[in-house]
């Protein structure tokens, strides 16, 4: 193990103070073993990032982590014990311990592992250097595979082979865009020996189901600014695999059109400015999903104002197909156009179908409000309920 003797988190690491976090590691070590925090929340704690999962590891088996758990009065979940994990409740919150462990097989979805002392073994079957970093409770960094240098200068690079990595997990690959949009130093480029590892196994990404594909892609494309990482997957052949159809080409503006009009980072829309043949499918999107990149793919390359936009739908899809009409036509950001979709989303239409009756009745009733509503629309919103009422 190489251990520091002088390189410790921040100070102000939250989680290092957390009584509950320190509660399981209390318990975890109270017959002398050993239990780090690990992954996530340690790269997370150099970056200066808050926020992270805290999740354990231990050379501890799952047997003995429930049992600690249980003598301390802390509440232990067998979550997966094939791997080794058990969640840790206390105070509320569920802390994911898992037993050091080396993969015994891989097939590039699933992994057979056997569990370990060894925290290098633990270390070297993770996926990229920067996540392969462990700190003790009292926040002393354990480095086992001399991770902190890539972590600290914002490089994403796989752990020893990157090929041998891919080929335990496939998923490794889009891992590796995902990383490099949230954590890379943009000005660095990326690493080549992982570029040519992923172009040499492409074909891999056919093993994954659509829901882990679609759950790594839509975290990519929340990251601030994906479209780099997006446009080398498309140069690996990765992007053509996983949204068949799609072109990144808009993916850049979309991303600057969003800043300049104060629109929050938007997975969906900027989904929709990379079009694809099967995206609801190839990325098994929620319903949620798939509605709102319908609604942005209609409204943004239809005829529909943006005012109408925001008054039948809301804001946020008036926005997105300002920003991809913007983009789709190399134009400025429509600041202006703000203005339009504020007014469209306050709107409220005055007149009720009980103004129009017994006049109006059935099928005739619902033309007729449909008329003055457009109408009304058409006035920007301005004709009063008195007005539309006296129109012929």
């Amino acid at each position: 193990m190489d251990r520091s003797d002088v390189i410790n988190l921040p100070a102000d690491t939250a989680w290092l103070h957390d009584a509950d976090a320190q509660a399981v590691c209390a318990a975890l070590s109270s017959e002398g073993g050993a239990v780090y925090f690990v992954g996530g929340c340690v790269r997370d704690a150099l970056l200066g990032i808050a926020g992270s999962d805290v999740d354990l590891a231990t050379d501890q088996t799952p047997e003995n982590v429930m049992r600690l758990a249980n003598a301390a009065g802390l509440r232990a979940v067998p979550t997966g014990l094939d791997h080794g994990t058990v969640t840790i409740v206390t105070g509320g919150t569920g802390f994911e311990v898992t037993t050091f462990r080396s993969d015994t097989s891989t097939d590039g979805r699933h992994a057979v592992v056997c569990f370990s002392t060894d925290i290098r073994e633990d270390a070297r079957r993770r996926d990229f250097t920067m996540n392969a970093l462990y700190a003790a409770p009292d926040g002393q960094l354990v480095d086992p595979l001399h991770g902190m240098q890539d972590c600290l200068n914002r490089r994403v690079r796989f752990i020893e082979e990157p090929q041998k990595r891919i080929r335990e997990d496939y998923l490794r690959i889009l891992r590796f865009f995902r990383f490099h949009a949230w954590y890379a130093d943009p000005d660095a480029g990326f690493d080549p020996d992982a570029l040519d590892a992923i172009a040499q196994n492409t074909a891999g990404l056919a093993q994954l189901s659509a829901e882990r594909i679609g759950a790594e892609m839509m975290k990519l494309l929340r990251a601030p600014d994906p479209a780099p990482s997006v446009a080398v997957m498309r140069q690996t052949g990765c992007l053509g695999i996983v949204l068949p159809g799609s072109d990144d080409q808009f993916l850049g503006p979309v991303v600057h059109l969003e800043a300049a009009m104060g629109h929050v980072p938007d997975p969906v829309l900027r989904l929709s400015a990379l079009g694809g043949d099967t995206a609801e499918d190839s990325l098994r999107l929620s319903r949620a999903e798939a509605r709102k990149l319908k609604q942005l793919q209609a409204f943004g390359f239809g005829p529909m104002s943006l005012a109408e936009i925001a008054y039948r739908e809301n804001a946020d899809v008036a926005r997105g197909a300002a920003i991809l009409r913007a983009a789709f036509a190399s134009q400025p950001a429509p600041i202006s156009a703000l203005d339009e979709i504020s007014k469209g989303a306050d709107a409220k239409f005055p007149v009720k179908a009980a103004d129009l009756m017994p006049t109006y009745q059935g099928k005739a009733l619902g033309d007729r409000v449909r008329l003055l509503e457009q109408q009304w629309i058409a006035s920007g919103f301005s004709l009063t309920r008195d007005a539309l009422l006296a129109l012929e």
